[in-house]
């Protein structure tokens, strides 16, 4: 009863909210971004774990797989997900994440994106987990980080800092450039291949926020 009450009020909060906002959107150069927007063909996009409400929004029915713990919390963000057209895939850095990656190495075999919610499911927030990397070397797919920020925001008392944008606002989606991970990679190219993408998350969250100006988070 309570993960079918929590799903289905997150999925009508989402969908009244998402209705009224007023999404724009950059990137840097060579990111494989759509000319809409929208995420490139296959890819492999990680974001910060607080910017799940917009993005849920932004990116539904686009055929994205999103990496799910197994938890009781990873069961109720499936459940709302799935009910934007995003296929949730199992397992976490915790629980099942040899699994998850497979799960996810299949979706880009069949030309969908996979998306990670790169600090979850416990944080700590802004510190990235190696999941996108290993799965960037197992599949040949690039990288290409995004962050949804929002202006003025309501933001919850979470571990993620978890935003609720307020009705009628403007969100700005912003793209970093890919980054690729040779298949053969040893674990020094593997760490300096993490830390760009640790910068890249970083910078796309602060382009994102300049760009909606002092009131952005």
């Amino acid at each position: 009863m309570a993960l079918w009450l929590i799903s289905w009020t997150g999925y009508l909060l989402i969908s009244l909210i998402g209705r009224t906002l007023r999404f724009e959107w950059s990137s840097e150069p060579d990111s494989g971004v759509l000319e809409n927007g929208q995420p490139p063909p296959v890819g492999i996009g990680p974001f910060w774990h607080r910017a799940v409400i917009p993005a849920t929004y932004y990116f539904r029915n686009c055929g994205i797989a999103v990496i799910t713990s197994r938890s009781f919390d990873g069961e109720y963000i499936a459940r709302i997900i799935e009910r934007f057209g995003f296929q949730a895939v199992r397992g976490s850095s915790s629980r099942g994440g040899f699994g998850a990656l497979l799960g996810a190495n299949r979706v880009l075999a069949s030309g969908h994106v996979a998306a990670f919610t790169i600090d979850g499911p416990r944080g700590p927030c802004y510190v990235a987990k190696p999941g996108p990397v290993m799965l960037a070397r197992m599949s040949g797919v690039p990288i290409s980080c995004f962050y949804l920020a929002c202006e003025r925001p309501w933001i919850l008392p979470s571990w993620d800092r978890m935003m609720v944008p307020r009705p009628f606002s403007p969100v700005h989606v912003r793209w970093t450039s890919k980054i690729y991970v040779p298949r053969d990679a040893d674990e020094e190219q593997i760490a300096e291949c993490h830390r760009r993408m640790q910068d890249a998350l970083e910078r796309a969250r602060r382009d994102a926020v300049a760009a909606l100006g002092e009131g952005g988070s």
